[in-house]
C-alpha cells in the first residue's frame, strides 16, 4: 500500500488530486492550520519521519497573487517546500511541486511579484534536488467556489452572470492559457508514473493556446459586459499567458480546450446546485 502526503488537501486542486488519488493507498494531508504553531518545522519533520510517505504531492501554498506579507508567503511557499524538498531528497522519495507560470512574470523571464518569485525559488529548489516542477497555468474547475477573489475568472464570471451582476474586464485584451482543473490532475499522476525519467525538472502544465476573457464570454453565450479603465489595471499585470508546449512532459497533453472544459465544469456547478 502506497503511502501518499498530499499537501492542500483542502485547497482547490488539491481536493480535486485527492479524489483521484489510487483509493488502495493511505493518504496523509497536510494543509494551512499546520503554521499556526511557532515549531512547525520541528513537527513537520517529526511527521515526515513517522509517516514515512512513497511520494510527495506538495500543492499547499499561499496562493494570493497580491499578498504582500513577505513572512507569511515564504513560510508557505518556500519554507515549507524546502522541509518538504530536503526530506524527500535524503530519502530517495519522488516529491511533485505544484508551482506557477508566474515564475514567468510579466516578461516571460522572471517573476513580478512577491508570489511569482516564492513559487520560482522553491520550484528551482525542488528540482535542484531531484525532484519534479509543474508550472500550471491559469486553471480553473470545480472546488474553487472558496476561493473569492483569487478564484478563476471563469468561475467569477459565471457568478456574478448568475447573481445579474456587473462584469467588467481589463481593456487591451489580455489573453491567457486557461487549463482545466482535470488535465492539472492528470499531470501530477503522469509526472508520478513516470518520475524517473522526468526529475529534476519542471514542465509547463496549460493547454498550450491563448485565449481572451472576451471567449469565456461567448463560451457562456454572455453578451453584456463593460471595461475597466486602463488606469485600473495593476502593476506588473501579466497580459499574456501560454504554456509552451515543447515544455510539456514527454507523452502528456491536456485533454480539455477552453470550450470543452467550461462545458464539463458548467455541468458540475449544475450537480453542486441541485
Amino acid at each position: 500500500m502506497k503511502r501518499i502526503l498530499l499537501t492542500g488537501s483542502k485547497g482547490f486542486i488539491g481536493q480535486n488530486l485527492k479524489n483521484v488519488l489510487p483509493k488502495k493507498s493511505e493518504i496523509f494531508e497536510l494543509n494551512e492550520s499546520f503554521y499556526d504553531n511557532d515549531k512547525w518545522k520541528l513537527m513537520l519533520n517529526t511527521n515526515l519521519l513517522v509517516l514515512q510517505p512513497d511520494v510527495v504531492f506538495h500543492v499547499g501554498a499561499c496562493s494570493d497573487t497580491l499578498e504582500q506579507n513577505v513572512n507569511y508567503m515564504m513560510i508557505r511557499n518556500f519554507e515549507s517546500t524546502k522541509v518538504l524538498t530536503d526530506y524527500c531528497k535524503n530519502n530517495n522519495v519522488p516529491i511533485i511541486y505544484s508551482s506557477s507560470a508566474a515564475s514567468y512574470g510579466s516578461d516571460g523571464s522572471n517573476p513580478s511579484n512577491l508570489y511569482g518569485w516564492s513559487k520560482y525559488i522553491a520550484e528551482q529548489y525542488v528540482i535542484s534536488n531531484g525532484g519534479i516542477g509543474l508550472r500550471y497555468f491559469n486553471v480553473y474547475g470545480p472546488n474553487e467556489e472558496h476561493k473569492g477573489k483569487m478564484a478563476s475568472m471563469i468561475f467569477q464570471i459565471m457568478n456574478k452572470h448568475k447573481n445579474n451582476e456587473e462584469i467588467k474586464l481589463f481593456p487591451k485584451h489580455p489573453k491567457r492559457d486557461f487549463v482545466y482543473v482535470k488535465d492539472i490532475v492528470s499531470a501530477n499522476l503522469f509526472a508520478y508514473e513516470n518520475y524517473n525519467e522526468l526529475k529534476s525538472n519542471y514542465y509547463d502544465v496549460g493547454t498550450g493556446n491563448e485565449r481572451s476573457f472576451e471567449d469565456i464570454l461567448n463560451c457562456l453565450n454572455i453578451e453584456n459586459y463593460t471595461y475597466f479603465d486602463e488606469k485600473d489595471i495593476p502593476k506588473g499585470y501579466q497580459f499574456h499567458t501560454k504554456a509552451n508546449k515543447n515544455k510539456w512532459m514527454t507523452g502528456w497533453s491536456p485533454i480539455y480546450e477552453l470550450e470543452s472544459g467550461i462545458e464539463d465544469y458548467k455541468k458540475s456547478l449544475l450537480h453542486i446546485t441541485r
